[in-house]
């Protein structure tokens, strides 16, 4: 019959030892600190995006109008999407033209030489300053 009320006051007892803290935390969280951006790194994403001038319909009416269609790609059949990777620079030049994805017969260079051509964007901002900023744009070749 002891036993039956020694055990639940035992459990009583020890509770408050289960549930006591040692101490209180002193150490304060250390500081995070930003990442050091480079200046002349392109960003991916800025506050303000780049735009082409009369923006994004000037931009396909631009495409339109300027691509030519590669004889080669015309013979075989060719047709699909080449996408083109540029920087956008502070003053709105296009510089470090690349294809991401390619389909061939010329249509590779072509979309390369129409991105070339193209008239200077607004450029980039971050922090209201001019900034570098990756673009991709898909250039759609189809018969």
């Amino acid at each position: 019959m002891k036993l039956r009320y020694l055990l639940p006051c035992s459990a009583l007892l020890a509770s408050p030892l289960l549930f006591a803290q040692e101490g209180t935390i002193t150490q304060e969280p250390e500081a995070i600190t930003p990442a050091v951006v480079d200046p002349d790194e392109a960003l991916a994403i800025a506050e303000v995006m780049p735009v082409h001038p009369g923006g994004e319909e000037a931009m396909f009416k631009y495409l339109m109008k300027e691509l030519k269609y590669p004889e080669l790609a015309v013979e075989n059949g060719i047709q699909g999407v080449v996408y083109v990777n540029f920087v956008v620079e502070r003053d709105g030049t296009i510089t470090t033209i690349r294809v991401l994805r390619g389909i061939g017969a010329g249509c590779d260079e072509e979309a390369m030489r129409v991105v070339r051509n193209m008239p200077p964007w607004s450029p980039g901002l971050q922090g209201g300053r001019p900034v570098r900023v990756m673009y991709n744009l898909p250039i759609r070749f189809k018969l």
